[in-house]
């Protein structure tokens, strides 16, 4: 009997942004910032994840405020060193296109990379990536978080193993 290869995989963690204005207030929704319990639990969160032993290799980010400022709480923490803003995680953004940017980014890195971004968004994205659709009506809290094993190499839709999906509550 021969030994097959290990599969290679990336860890991706769907983080969904903390707690923010809400919807109406601001005339652009691209600018509803977090309150300040969002800004008080992302960081908890942020905290505890550092606690388990986490660290992010690269971490994207929605150019929405609410994101950009969640991300900046992760990195605050020590999570990452930075994030870089990622258009695709926008509301409406194409999991094509950051699957192009995965296989680019998997050549040269690993093993962890966070995404913050927006509901239904994330959760459809990991349903589509572990189940290869959709319509098994994941919900993703704000501030939650889901974790996939994505494989290298080969096409992710359907591929993808579930490792985590927790609201804040289990976390803290």
């Amino acid at each position: 009997m021969t030994d097959l290869p290990s599969q290679i995989s990336t860890q991706v963690y769907f983080i969904r942004h903390g707690i923010a204005a809400e919807r109406g207030v601001y005339h652009d929704d691209s600018q509803r910032p977090l309150v300040e319990k969002g800004r008080l639990k992302t960081a908890k969160i942020a905290q505890r994840l550092m606690e388990l032993g986490l660290e992010f290799n690269t971490l994207l980010t929605s150019p929405f405020i609410r994101a950009t400022q969640t991300s900046e709480l992760l990195c605050q923490t020590g999570l990452a060193e930075k994030y870089q803003i990622f258009e695709p995680l926008a509301p409406g953004g194409n999991l094509e296109h950051w699957l192009y940017w995965l296989i680019t980014w998997q050549s040269v890195k690993r093993p962890t990379l966070a995404l913050v971004g927006h509901e239904p968004d994330l959760s459809n994205w990991a349903q589509q990536l572990v189940h290869g659709d959709n319509h098994h009506q994941w919900v993703l809290k704000k501030a939650g978080i889901i974790g996939l094993e994505v494989p290298d190499g080969q096409v992710a839709i359907g591929h993808s193993q579930l490792f985590w999906l927790a609201p804040p509550r289990l976390i803290l």
